[in-house]
């Protein structure tokens, strides 16, 4: 049976460059799999109630794009993967989550973008220098963000997309 993944994200549209080619370059798979995103929301928080989240999404009232700030590189699950965390002063993220997802108290979601996905990439302390030279952005405004479904191990698609600003 295939599993069938919801999930809403925020793709990257602007300073992707580097990250496109870090993960060409050393997470095909990942890669091939999904564009460079940040999660917002994760399938976990939406499922069960998809449908009014869909229609939070519709009623955004947001007047600006949202802009994450980014910690330098780092490796996780030990070392094998490798990702940019936002840092501390992403409110916005929070705030957009809590209009979404209608909730007063969440569970907290530091936004990332992944590098290295340790489940089909791995990460070598040479890679890891290779990584660490490179200048990334300290900051990502996104415009837009997308309902996205992956069935088994299959390409993500994009289902439906909402326009973050007005």
């Amino acid at each position: 049976m295939n599993v069938v993944r919801r999930q809403l994200t925020l793709f990257l549209t602007e300073q992707n460059q580097i990250i496109e080619e870090i993960r060409a370059t050393y997470n095909p798979k990942q890669f091939e799999l999904i564009k460079a995103h940040v999660t917002l929301c994760r399938e976990d928080e939406i499922e069960n109630n998809l449908e009014e989240v869909i229609q939070n999404c519709h009623n955004l009232h947001w007047h600006k794009p949202i802009s994450i700030h980014f910690n330098p590189p780092e490796r996780f699950s030990e070392g094998k993967g490798v990702f940019i965390s936002g840092n501390e002063t992403n409110t916005d993220f929070e705030t957009l989550r809590k209009n979404i997802l209608q909730k007063n108290s969440l569970k907290k979601h530091v936004p990332h973008i992944t590098l290295i996905h340790p489940r089909n990439g791995t990460c070598t302390d040479t890679i890891f220098e290779v990584i660490q030279s490179k200048e990334f952005p300290s900051s990502i405004n996104f415009y837009t963000l997308a309902l996205i479904k992956q069935t088994g191990n299959e390409k993500w698609k994009i289902l439906e997309e909402f326009l973050i600003t007005t």
